[in-house]
């Protein structure tokens, strides 16, 4: 539970798709399979790292108040020498494995997720998309692993990544929206003007990324099953925002959190 399984589920596909995407010609098992464990090892010990600076934070709301940390099932000393040992054996790995701009980005990962996201939540709703950076880099992560540099490709999966985690996580803010301000998180669902400002994001985020979907089909000629699954996930995600957007309802909002959670793994199987 420490190492939040969904979000390192979502790294592991989400590397396998940056990997598939870099040229045939420079794929290498070995690489394939450092990146693959590297990147997860990172990014669990990251999510561990978040359980142990939110412990105290996450006690006070009703959603997270039984995860391991505040219900006292595990020490918080212990989940720390966790985390920094699951992130330290990623990082090892990707640095002589892979390449340094992949192990690079890994650090980025943790540094941005654990020193900046974390803290910002009690500061600003900003906090959401800097959030989304260490979400996204795995992906770009599983890219420079074979190629060793950034490409547009890798980018524009990076974007895809990114603008998803908008809608994702502003439809869970939302149903939590109180839970949230009795835990003292500043997010952007809670502010006075907050149904306004949900829907807006809500609704261009999810442009953006339907944008970055196409650019990239076409970027690394994808073909036309591509763009027939991409229209197929988008009917029943875009049925569920636009619900939401005409009446925002914390069941609305559920609908979407579990529409956005298909559109990942769809995207990745349609690379692949």
């Amino acid at each position: 539970a420490l190492t939040k399984p969904e979000i390192t589920f979502l790294v592991a596909i989400t590397t396998v798709a940056g990997f598939l995407l870099a040229p045939v010609a420079q794929w290498q098992a070995s690489v394939f399979w450092a990146a693959l464990v590297g990147t997860v090892l990172t990014s669990a010990g990251a999510c561990v790292l978040n359980h142990v600076a939110e412990y105290r934070l996450d006690a006070a709301m009703k959603r997270t108040a039984g995860r391991p940390l505040p219900s006292g099932r595990v020490d918080v000393d212990h989940a720390f020498y966790m985390g920094v040992a699951l992130a330290g054996a990623g990082i090892g790995l990707l640095c002589p494995l892979t390449n340094s701009l992949t192990a690079t980005l890994a650090i980025l990962t943790v540094l941005l997720y654990v020193y900046v996201y974390t803290p910002l939540k009690r500061a600003t709703w900003l906090n959401t998309w800097v959030g989304t950076l260490p979400g996204a880099l795995p992906a770009l992560g599983g890219y420079t692993a074979v190629t060793g540099a950034i490409g547009w490709e890798g980018l524009l999966l990076f974007g895809i990544l990114l603008a998803w985690q908008i809608p994702h996580f502003l439809s869970l803010a939302w149903m939590y929206r109180h839970d949230y301000a009795r835990g003292g998180f500043a997010m952007i669902t809670s502010a006075n003007d907050g149904i306004r400002r949900t829907r807006w994001h809500m609704l261009v985020w999810s442009v953006i990324m339907l944008l970055f979907t196409i650019l990239l089909g076409l970027q690394a000629q994808l073909g036309w099953i591509y763009f027939a699954g991409i229209a197929l996930v988008s009917i029943p995600y875009g049925r569920s925002l636009l619900h939401f957007l005409a009446r925002p309802t914390g069941t609305r909002a559920r609908g979407v959190l579990k529409a956005t959670v298909y559109v990942i793994p769809a995207v990745v199987l349609l690379i692949g």
